[in-house]
């Protein structure tokens, strides 16, 4: 039998839950989890003790981040799990690599230029390998997109029009975390849509050339909100009296995962998961808007609102011998429902999703997407199968993402802040070259 393959994880907050239910659970015969490498020891000791009573585990070795290397050393993994705040990717990133370990990193890869270039650096210098994780790719709806284009059902795509929603319940959580900050997060161009921008490139095939991008802060903020006449007298939510009819609000008390991941952990880590949303500090964008060319010729129009009433997007391709439209529809952020009105707010809050294609001079017709069970409609239980089975299947959809991959999705983002400060058109090979194999 082979040995299973051994993993440490560096970031220990909500999305880790995913990897260690993964790793803990569906594929514990085929890879384990070892150690923990977290700022705070009250989270991490949380971790241990939900393992031990959901999986019958022992203790995983937890280790405070400025005693990574010694935990490299100590436990020797195969692999590294990168789950930290985004700005931190790359130093983890590359001391596993140099310790020879292969990584797995969260998305966004990273969140500039000069990182990405020292991540390359290091896989060169190693020879590990870095694998990029875009659960977008494994949606029901990313994968029927993928096939049809593949299939030749709208010929050469030529244009792309995607437009993207966050509501004022998920986008508003952007707001409340350290992604409010773009030293540590990028903005949401380089966190968020990074997915849809990988999106887009896998759809079709190739990788950004120059991009050019607006990008304001509109909604959220204190100063945004004083400017509608909106002022709050608290700088976070949980236990804040003046929060309790606050729509935005949060409370850290209110389930057993956010009390032991942040809330009982504020006093090692620091760390404050429910700020105001109008508070001080946030300077990312809320609004955005881009076009792209990409080197194949394709072009790209591309927006983003983090505050709308309902959550989801509308994605169209064109191409030589016709058009697909995918509209999904995630979720809608209804609080305010009259007496008698309960069916109008459950339709109002229904998820759907619809794929049609339109061929040239022919009759359009829709394509059904599959329903699938799991956290995010499935696509973790795929992405986790490919990271960590023996054995993972076919992959004639090309799903599985290098660093390359991961760096194109970044540098959309990265090129689009670049345009967004200095009010010009980018040229993304200026900011990263990446390699002309395998790409248009």
């Amino acid at each position: 039998m082979n040995r299973r393959k051994r993993y440490a994880m560096i970031g220990a907050g909500g999305r880790a839950m995913t990897y260690i239910d993964a790793l803990c659970d569906a594929h514990r015969e085929q890879a384990e989890l070892i150690a923990l490498c977290d700022p705070s020891p009250t989270r991490m000791d949380w971790h241990n003790q939900r393992i031990a009573s959901k999986y019958h585990l022992p203790p995983l070795a937890t280790h405070m981040p400025d005693a990574f290397d010694r935990l490299l050393a100590e436990q020797k993994p195969d692999g590294v799990i990168v789950c930290t705040p985004d700005y931190l990717h790359h130093q983890y990133v590359i001391r596993a690599l140099e310790a020879g370990c292969d990584a797995v990193c969260e998305k966004p890869m990273t969140i500039d230029a000069a990182k990405m270039r020292a991540i390359f650096d290091a896989i060169d210098r190693t020879g590990r390998t870095l694998r990029v994780t875009f659960n977008a790719r494994y949606l029901p709806e990313g994968m029927a997109v993928k096939k049809l284009v593949l299939e030749g059902a709208i010929g050469t795509p030529t244009s792309v029009d995607m437009n993207w929603n966050l509501d004022t319940s998920h986008g508003a959580d952007y707001f409340r975390r350290w992604h409010r900050e773009k030293a540590k997060s990028g903005g949401l161009l380089v966190h968020k849509a990074s997915h849809h921008f990988d999106l887009v490139n896998w759809w079709i095939d190739s990788w950004p050339q120059r991009v050019f991008a607006f990008g304001d802060l509109k909604f959220y903020g204190r100063r945004a909100a004083e400017s509608r006449g909106e002022r709050y007298g608290y700088d976070r939510y949980t236990g804040a009296a003046g929060a309790k009819d606050d729509p935005f609000a949060m409370s850290l008390d209110a389930t057993e995962d956010l009390r032991g991941l942040y809330l009982g952990a504020e006093r090692d880590s620091g760390y404050v998961r429910d700020r105001n949303v109008f508070g001080d500090g946030i300077d990312i964008e809320d609004t955005v808007t881009l076009t792209a060319r990409y080197r194949n010729g394709v072009q790209l129009s591309y927006s983003l609102v983090c505050f709308a009433p309902w959550e989801g997007f509308r994605a169209v391709i064109n191409g030589t011998k016709g058009r697909l439209e995918l509209h999904v529809k995630q979720q809608a952020h209804v609080l305010h429902v009259a007496e008698g009105q309960t069916a109008e707010a459950d339709e109002a809050r229904r998820a759907w999703r619809t794929l049609r294609v339109y061929p040239m001079f022919g009759l359009p017709y829709n394509v059904t997407i599959p329903n699938l069970e799991g956290s995010h409609n499935g696509s973790d239980a795929m992405l986790f199968n490919d990271l960590f089975s023996t054995d993972p299947g076919d992959d004639s959809l090309s799903r599985r993402a290098t660093h390359l991959e991961g760096a194109a999705a970044s540098l959309l983002g990265m090129s689009a802040n670049e345009s967004i400060a200095t009010r010009q058109v980018v040229d993304c090979d200026a900011l990263l070259k990446l390699p002309d194999e395998q790409r248009a």
